[in-house]
């Protein structure tokens, strides 16, 4: 088995100052060298029990010693999921606009080696030599329209639907995960977030916390920050460093 020892990671989860329920889960994991955010599809029936299913079955992978075996178990495991939430869905729906669905990323670290899997709009970002890094591109309609250069950022915000996502783990028939795979150097640093924790914060706000040396602090400082603003969405972020 793989040693990751010299991860040291913080995680939490807020429902927020808006939501009841919290359809956020996280899975902070540095022996094994995995972390994990998942959002439930917000105001969606299920949203919190794909979420908590994901970071569950994710958990129970075995930890194989080859980085790609490992690589390859994630995938399989969220393809297995979103097929699994396709069938509950067929049993359970009472009404044709029910969803069970989540949107997941995935950090998986072994040695120099690091991959990140992600579908939907929750991001992970890398803090290294003091910038700020989004090494996740956001599966939503307001980015899609960024990405066919129809409109700029501050137009794509305005467009009904523009947080309407274009992945998710149960959204779809098939998954189609984005994978990113990456060599770590010494002093890096990630962060694993909701699209509620990200939203409430600036690039400067998020490297301000990151630049922090221990994961706690920087977790801290980044739901002081969140908390302070309107915090509409369910906030959850994993802090990673060496």
């Amino acid at each position: 088995m793989p040693m990751v020892s010299s991860w040291r990671s913080a995680a939490r989860t807020d429902p927020g100052k808006v939501r009841l329920r919290n359809e956020d889960a996280f899975l902070d994991c540095p022996q094994q060298g995995l972390w994990v955010v998942a959002d439930g599809m917000g105001g969606h029936q299920g949203g919190d029990i794909a979420s908590q299913l994901i970071v569950a079955s994710l958990a129970e992978l075995p930890v194989q010693k080859n980085f790609d075996e490992r690589l390859k178990g994630v995938r399989q495991c969220l393809h297995w999921l979103n097929r699994r939430f396709g069938q509950e869905l067929t049993v359970i729906a009472e009404h044709q606009d029910t969803i069970i669905g989540s949107t997941v990323v995935v950090l998986l670290v072994d040695g120099s080696r690091a991959a990140c899997v992600w579908a939907g709009d929750s991001r992970c970002y890398l803090w290294r030599d003091q910038c700020l890094y989004q090494l996740t591109k956001d599966h939503s309609l307001m980015q899609q329209l960024m990405d066919q250069q129809l409109m700029s950022a501050g137009q794509a915000s305005t467009q009904p639907h523009a947080g309407a996502l274009t992945r998710a783990v149960g959204a779809s028939e098939e998954l189609t995960l984005e994978v990113l795979e990456l060599t770590v150097y010494p002093g890096d640093a990630f962060l694993l977030c909701s699209d509620g924790l990200y939203q409430c914060l600036s690039s400067n706000e998020l490297g301000n916390a990151l630049s922090l040396s221990a994961p706690v602090m920087a977790l801290t400082r980044l739901f002081e920050g969140a908390l302070c603003g309107p915090a509409r969405d369910n906030l959850t972020g994993v802090v990673i460093r060496q």
